[in-house]
């Protein structure tokens, strides 16, 4: 079954593919042909204002999880051979903080379907039975409709089309490797064996989020899930291309103004 063909799915992206194309519309005479990308940019940048309240929710957790990790960590070693008793202390502590282990899991919730829909507008061929006429667009002579990967395979692809394919690519991995830069977790300090006890603790007790972050394996692939959004950018269309880089980029320069707004707990060492 096509979920997308089901008709309140089909009928609400076919509202929103119309809006994207009345934008176009709207700044052809000031962009020209480049109107449909100025349209993808502009809307992307106008859902990740609407979502600025969820990235706040998702930095006070953050800042309270930080806050909360000397506390969590003194129980986890108090209580590591009674897995029960943690889960208990662990919840009360939270309950005392009036939040929850999970507190900024919601909001992201909140936020798939109006990713999900914007997404699906750079990615299907046809929206509630009609050619997505965005994939029709072109971008520097690049439809949008066109993904470099696809390029390469039907050997399609042109010097202006690898210059304009480089510089999205290369984009999102310049802001992936800047992101991990910048929100690396810092390992424990404090020595490798204990700490890698501890945080083999954390990651199986409710309360351990933060502290299973700082586990050295976990830094490696946070690392590494840096660049898969440039990796993906390979395979989807330019106008999904474009979405992502624009989504990292604003996410990068919001985590940024967050973190100075919300800092987190300054990091005690032994």
């Amino acid at each position: 079954m096509d979920l997308y063909a089901f008709p309140p799915i089909a009928g609400l992206l076919d509202g929103a593919h119309a809006v994207l194309m009345a934008l176009a519309a709207l700044l052809e005479p000031l962009i020209g042909v480049a109107s449909a990308a100025a349209a993808v940019v502009l809307v992307t940048l106008l859902v990740r204002a609407a979502l600025i309240p969820v990235g706040i929710s998702q930095a006070k957790a953050e800042q309270t999880r930080s806050r909360l990790a000397p506390k969590l960590a003194a129980l986890q070693q108090k209580h590591k051979n009674n897995p029960e008793r943690l889960q208990r202390e662990t919840m009360a502590l939270y309950g005392e903080e009036g939040t929850t282990p999970f507190a900024g899991c919601l909001p992201m919730l909140v936020q798939a379907p109006i990713v999900g829909v914007i997404y699906a507008l750079f990615i299907l061929p046809t929206i509630a039975g009609h050619p997505n006429a965005l994939l029709e667009q072109t971008f520097f002579g690049v439809p949008l409709g066109s993904s470099l990967a696809g390029q390469i395979a039907v050997g399609a692809l042109t010097p202006a089309g690898l210059l304009v394919f480089g510089v999205v690519i290369a984009g999102i991995a310049l802001v992936g490797e800047i992101t991990r830069r910048v929100f690396q977790p810092s390992p424990p300090a404090g020595g490798s064996a204990t700490a890698g006890r501890a945080d083999a603790a954390a990651l199986t007790g409710v309360g351990g989020a933060s502290a299973a972050l700082t586990a050295p394996g976990v830094i490696r692939a946070l690392g590494v899930l840096q660049f898969l959004t440039a990796a993906i950018a390979i395979f989807v269309p330019l106008a999904a291309a474009l979405y992502l880089f624009v989504t990292v980029a604003w996410t990068l320069v919001q985590r940024v103004q967050l973190r100075r707004r919300y800092p987190l707990a300054a990091v005690r060492t032994a």
